[in-house]
């Protein structure tokens, strides 16, 4: 009998161990177990006295060149003393190993393990930790540009918009909202001054990608969607998630002012930037919406028309009426 073609499988945790102990040459009794599937499957390898993250790519997710990419840039922060979970080199010294799925050849890649908690109610403290991490990132990508997606008008708003019509309809009311934020969004972007600050970017720095110790050190992991763009994205995008987590706003102010604090401390922000922030959270929201629509087997399993309503563009317009009503956005 013809085995059937898939789309994507999980892989055997038993067997990546084996696999691990082979190309690492790790202990024999270094164990695997599968933390979680999504947009990349995660395992947790433990050989006994180090932990590790096993990152298995989603089939036709990335290129090799775009891992080797990512690769570069967490090295780059490895030795700057940055606070991330670093690539590991295999016993040959390869940092990406090609496995035979089912459905294709998938990428994996070994990570230092991320001690400590993921804090999603995190306190001021934190939020300016964060964002002294945030901007000494920056310092080091300003200018920068790897081969990776370049997060402009079309790769934000345009492809995202056909790509989530696609899924439900450009008929429905949520739809036609995103569709005039995004042509309202792409015009303001158009007249965006040419001194915005632009470089590699990280795109996904929120809590669910992070740790925090218990001496409030924190280790960030997961630059599969770094790529190229204004660095205020990444300021933009930690400020929404932020505002989305703290339902108290007058707290949400004292945090989201204290991660600014921690940003402005390592590498100042222009007023050009802060002014951008509401528009750009925005333009983020629609490419990850995007994203899910693309890839809703694996990214959202939950992706619904009640979930675009009362979940995605919810968010959205809570997010903008907050900020209309405000003169001063940030400072």
């Amino acid at each position: 009998m013809k085995n059937f073609p898939v789309t994507s499988s999980t892989l055997s945790a038993k067997d990546l161990g084996v696999f691990a102990i082979e190309k690492y040459g790790l202990g024999e009794n270094t164990a695997c177990t599968l933390f979680r599937t999504g947009i990349n499957h995660t395992y947790f390898i433990n050989d006994g006295s180090t932990k590790y993250a096993l990152r298995v790519y989603s089939y036709n997710w990335r290129t090799e060149l775009e891992i080797t990419e990512e690769i570069n840039l967490l090295n780059l922060l490895k030795e700057h003393g940055i606070g991330i979970s670093c690539p590991i080199a295999d016993t040959g010294g390869n940092f990406i190993q090609g496995i035979n799925a089912p459905e294709g050849v998938r990428y994996g890649v070994l990570f230092s393990f991320a001690e400590g908690d993921k804090i999603r109610t995190m306190d001021v403290d934190t939020c300016y930790t964060i964002g002294s991490l945030m901007a000494s990132i920056h310092n080091l990508t300003l200018n920068h540009k790897i081969e990776r997606m370049d997060y402009n008008p079309q790769s934000m708003l345009g492809l995202p918009y056909k790509y989530a019509s696609e899924y439900f309809g450009g008929e429905l009311p949520e739809m036609k909202f995103i569709k005039e934020q995004a042509e309202e969004i792409g015009d303001f972007f158009k007249q965006v001054p040419s001194d915005i600050p632009v470089g590699i970017v990280n795109l996904d720095i929120w809590y669910d990608n992070m740790t925090v110790t218990a001496n409030n050190e924190v280790t960030l992991f997961d630059f599969d969607f770094c790529g190229n763009g204004w660095l205020v994205f990444d300021v933009a995008y930690f400020c929404k998630q932020l505002f989305h987590i703290e339902a108290d706003k007058e707290l949400y102010e004292i945090k989201v002012q204290n991660f600014l604090k921690g940003y402005n401390a390592t590498r100042k922000l222009i007023a050009s930037e802060l002014q951008l922030i509401p528009k750009a959270a925005t333009a983020i929201w629609i490419f990850y919406l995007g994203v899910q629509c693309q890839r809703f087997d694996w990214s959202n399993i939950f992706l619904t028309e009640n979930y675009l309503k009362l979940v995605h563009v919810a968010k959205i317009k809570a997010w903008l009426e907050y900020y209309k009503k405000r003169k001063v956005y940030f400072k």
